[in-house]
């Protein structure tokens, strides 16, 4: 009996084993074009173009930018959260570090928390109610001058 049940519990950790290996996988691979939307952010220094992932459900939600250890500079991951909301973030998993941007109804960064760091399991907080989080390769909110109170222009807010 004790040996049935060790076979069995070995049995159910490979098969666990299994299944983290094949989301790892899956989450490392590059976004591909026909998952990209575009997304501009207006600044008062001009309007910068990204291409975006759209995470609209809660598993692609959870999942985020996990396990992946590059993303070129122009993209990033939009995540909808269906209602304003008060949210907190983290960066477990997250080989990269982000600029997390906190976007309101009207597309409104409320706030960015700049440069995360990879694999905390320390939770950014949206600070106030925020309808998603715009995800960026950390460092390109400095560079490129965003702030909050500058705009995302996508079809996820309202005009």
């Amino acid at each position: 009996m004790r040996n049935r049940f060790f076979a069995h519990a070995r049995g159910l950790a490979a098969a666990a084993l299994v299944a983290l290996a094949m989301l790892a996988a899956a989450a490392q691979r590059p976004l591909s074009a026909q998952e990209l939307q575009p997304l501009v952010i207006v600044t008062d220094e001009g309007r910068h173009d990204f291409q975006v992932e759209l995470a609209a459900t809660p598993e692609e939600r959870a999942r985020g930018l996990m396990f992946r250890r590059s993303m070129p500079q122009d993209q990033g991951m939009l995540f909808d959260f269906q209602r304003v909301q008060p949210l907190a973030m983290w960066m477990r998993n997250t080989y990269i570090s982000l600029d997390m941007l906190f976007i309101d109804a009207d597309g409104t960064i409320v706030r960015i928390a700049q440069n995360t760091e990879p694999l905390s399991e320390r939770t950014i907080p949206s600070g106030q109610p925020v309808l998603s989080v715009l995800e960026l390769n950390g460092g390109v909110t400095s560079r490129l001058g965003i702030e909050p109170g500058d705009r995302v222009e996508h079809p996820l807010f309202a005009e």
